[in-house]
């Protein structure tokens, strides 16, 4: 699904940000990404999201090599891919259903096909009762949450979450688990970034831990 080898990666003139990172994602795999602050964990997402190329090294993206594909290939390759951001990128003008659902709609899936599909998962992840409001009257934690439903709705191959769990209570985040859980029983591959001890307690999932740049496997 996903193979890094010798990964750099520098911003303009400054220092590396990624050194030699080399690590494959299994398909239907699940991992995490751990590592504090600065360490790069955010920049190696954006490798995998295709926003950014890496300055040196090789990455394999669906078998794909990420360093040839043209530009016209690359929409195509990121509708493979669900992405939880931190900044959450709702579109204010959209209610959270159509949020939500926004996934299927560019892939042009009919609202009668999606419309029940939606609704489930909305309950499912505490948004039932907010269908209709705008991204404005959303908390921190309930705009999370509608930025976790529009990565999963439309079960992607891969799925990249950058701290999903960060602007909710323990016990909604051991839910979200779940939810990323069941879909990669699916069959979707799933690689979490985060920093919450208490949601890599609760599974023995391989976690890749950056430091400085640098890359280790537990």
């Amino acid at each position: 699904m996903v193979r890094f080898e010798n990964v750099g990666l520098r911003y303009g003139m400054g220092p590396e940000i990624l050194r030699d990172v080399s690590f494959h994602l299994e398909p239907g795999s699940l991992q995490f990404l751990t590592g504090p602050s600065g360490a790069g964990k955010t920049s190696l997402l954006r490798l995998l999201f295709l926003a950014l190329r890496p300055t040196r090294g090789f990455i394999s993206l669906f078998d794909n090599d990420v360093a040839t594909l043209p530009r016209d290939a690359l929409p195509g390759m990121r509708r493979r891919i669900g992405v939880v951001f931190q900044d959450f990128r709702l579109l204010n003008h959209l209610s959270t259903f159509e949020n939500v659902a926004l996934p299927l709609r560019v892939r042009g899936v009919p609202r009668s096909q999606y419309k029940k599909d939606v609704l489930e998962l909305l309950d499912w992840v505490g948004l039932g009762d907010r269908i209709n409001a705008p991204p404005a009257v959303l908390s921190g934690g309930e705009q999370q949450r509608a930025a976790i439903a529009r990565a999963v709705v439309g079960q992607p191959d891969l799925l990249l979450a950058d701290e999903p769990t960060g602007n909710v209570d323990p016990a909604l985040a051991t839910r979200l688990l779940r939810l990323f859980i069941e879909l990669n029983k699916l069959g979707t591959t799933i690689l979490i970034a985060t920093h919450d001890l208490h949601l890599l307690e609760q599974t023995d999932a391989t976690k890749l831990e950056l430091k400085k740049g640098e890359l280790t496997i537990t």
